[in-house]
């Protein structure tokens, strides 16, 4: 199971299409093995095994990759049809090219476009049609689904410069700076991602084996697995660990190990739109609640399992954190939580 998790938001924005549609979102919920209880808890999050699980129900259920949220259904195999179609071209740029031209085969059209300019290179979401997107998972998931897809592809994150939104802040505005890891600018004339253009020449490094096997849960594990192994943030998850039971190393020896200054860290961390005290808070919170969810676990050893030494302490970061105690959300995840 993967410790890193997921807004409640997303899990609750998913689902806006399948229940206009009349589908039992409750089934649906719990065959992804998420408690609607849970979901009752204004700051619950769920882990990202739970919410590919989740894409998967869905889109299984209605045989929409649009989830009943875009201007027309996209039948299943869409995505893996464009796949296959990228898995053939020899650099970045033909990949982006070719996507763009089989998501035109379809009326109306829902796609990303690519725009060059003399140094950077602009990804521009297009939705033609009306659509009913009320919470913005569709418009949000194209340039996620893409960004990640041609990551994977060339073997190496492309780096933003720049996430653009055409609407106005949300209130899962914050969720968004650890999706994108870059500068964020709403109300923009269009939803787009900006990029140095020397990513275009990147080549596919991918072959037909490995995408065969990339398709098998992909795209949900596109939208609920962000690729981090070559972000600065997610080096210094990797080098923190999952035992805090342990002293944290310190801002200092994470640079030396990472080969930098740490003004040049700290500068690294900032573009990234966090810090190191967040990077410890936000692995905290989401080992705890891993932990939670094995219900055997006292949650005197959790606490002790993510580096606090006093239970008392424990409960009042993970209430700061999630706005319940950690007896509560484990209640919530056993389907018997008593709120008023």
């Amino acid at each position: 199971m993967s410790a890193l998790t997921v807004s409640k938001h997303f899990v609750e924005a998913s689902l806006t299409g399948v229940e206009r549609l009349g589908f039992n979102v409750r089934e649906m919920l719990l065959e992804a093995g998420i408690s609607p209880d849970l979901l009752r808890i204004e700051k619950a999050r769920v882990n990202n095994d739970q919410f590919s699980r989740l894409m998967q129900v869905i889109w299984t259920r209605t045989g929409d990759e649009f989830m009943g949220l875009g201007p027309r259904r996209a039948r299943t195999g869409t995505f893996a049809t464009m796949c296959e179609l990228a898995i053939n071209c020899q650099t970045l740029e033909e990949v982006l090219r070719q996507t763009y031209e089989f998501s035109r085969l379809f009326e109306p059209m829902a796609g990303m476009k690519l725009e060059v300019h003399e140094n950077s290179a602009r990804l521009v979401s297009i939705i033609e049609g009306e659509y009913c997107d009320p919470d913005h998972f569709l418009q949000e998931s194209l340039p996620v689904i893409w960004h990640r897809l041609v990551s994977w592809l060339i073997g190496q994150p492309v780096e933003l410069e720049k996430a653009e939104f055409h609407y106005p802040k949300p209130e899962h505005g914050d969720e968004l700076r650890h999706i994108f890891r870059c500068p964020l600018a709403f109300e923009s004339d269009c939803t787009a991602l900006t990029f140095n253009k020397r990513f275009l020449s990147a080549p596919v490094i991918r072959d037909k084996p490995e995408m065969r096997q990339f398709l098998k849960t992909s795209p949900a594990d596109l939208l609920s697995r962000p690729d981090e192994s070559n972000t600065w943030t997610g080096r210094i998850r990797g080098l923190i660990g999952r035992d805090f039971s342990k002293p944290m190393p310190d801002f200092d020896w994470i640079a030396q190990e990472l080969h930098t200054s740490p003004q040049t860290l700290r500068r690294r961390l900032k573009q990234e739109n966090t810090s190191f005290q967040e990077i410890k808070d936000l692995l905290r919170r989401d080992m705890a609640i891993y932990y939670l969810s094995h219900q055997d676990l006292p949650i005197n050893d959790i606490a002790e399992r993510v580096g606090f030494t006093e239970p008392s302490t424990f409960h009042r970061a993970f209430k700061k954190w999630t706005g319940v105690t950690p007896g509560a959300w484990r209640d919530g995840e056993r389907g018997n939580l008593a709120m008023t």
